[in-house]
């Protein structure tokens, strides 16, 4: 096992599992919060010790609601990860950034409910959220060719897509990308102390934002297999440009407190 922080996490969709160089190995990790949605997959990715989770299951068995976010985030914190990319599928409000635009979130919005989001479940503690991503790890995906630096992702609780109502007012909010599954992954990382920062793929203008039908879950997921080989290289990319060491101190909480588990 790696306990000095150097392998990365890569939380992802299910075309994720063709990204290793060589054999991997599947390791079955125990939580208190019970099982991650499946085996952690620990393979090297470009030289580096990369360990890869499918955030809904091994077979897409996990609604963005039903995703086990808290034994998620453990199970790799325990396997030794303390960086995470977590690339996801977003619908976009700004019509500039179309399908099969990647973009790299800096502020989130959370509009989802009954999540359990904290590892905290007594005492007096609050979690510094000011900032919800690393700034060295959105830089190693940021300095790449045609990515777009920043916006802000609204989480919304799914299953079902926004109504067009909802749509036009997160864009008149100013809010650039709406996903369900963004959050509480970024808030129990930062718990754990785990730098994270989300990588948003494009896969549909979101209802309401320009006229049209709407989203279908078909056209989601088309869009999504089109651009995974792109997604999958630009994601290696990163991993390659993610230094060895994390001297990376933003991301610590600073609670002041220790977990209520004893933390791996």
């Amino acid at each position: 096992m790696h306990h000095n922080g150097r392998m990365l996490g890569v939380i992802g969709g299910s075309g994720f599992y063709t990204f290793f160089d060589s054999d991997t190995r599947a390791v079955d990790v125990d939580t208190p919060y019970g099982p991650p949605s499946a085996p952690v997959t620990v393979g090297a990715v470009g030289g580096h010790q990369v360990a890869f989770l499918p955030r809904h299951g091994a077979s897409h068995q996990f609604s963005a609601h039903t995703v086990p976010y808290r034994a998620n985030m453990w199970a790799l914190r325990k396997l030794g990860v303390r960086r995470i990319f977590a690339p996801c599928a977003v619908g976009s409000l700004k019509p500039e950034n179309g399908p099969g635009a990647i973009v790299v979130p800096d502020q989130l919005v959370d509009r989802t409910s009954g999540r359990p989001d904290t590892y905290f479940d007594s005492g007096g503690v609050h979690v510094d959220f000011a900032d919800p991503y690393c700034p060295a790890l959105r830089a190693a995906v940021t300095g790449l060719p045609g990515v777009v630096d920043g916006g802000t992702m609204v989480v919304i609780q799914g299953p079902r897509f926004s109504t067009r109502a909802e749509s036009q007012w997160f864009a008149s909010a100013g809010f650039s990308l709406v996903n369900m599954t963004g959050y509480p992954e970024a808030v129990l990382a930062r718990e754990l102390e785990i730098c994270y920062a989300a990588i948003a793929l494009v896969t549909d203008l979101d209802a309401g934002v320009t006229v049209g039908q709407g989203v279908t879950t078909v056209e989601v997921f088309a869009e999504f297999e089109k651009n995974i080989g792109p997604f999958k290289e630009l994601m290696r990319e990163a991993i390659g440009r993610v230094a060895g060491d994390r001297d990376c101190a933003h991301c610590l909480p600073h609670t002041g407190v220790t977990l209520p588990v004893e933390l791996p």
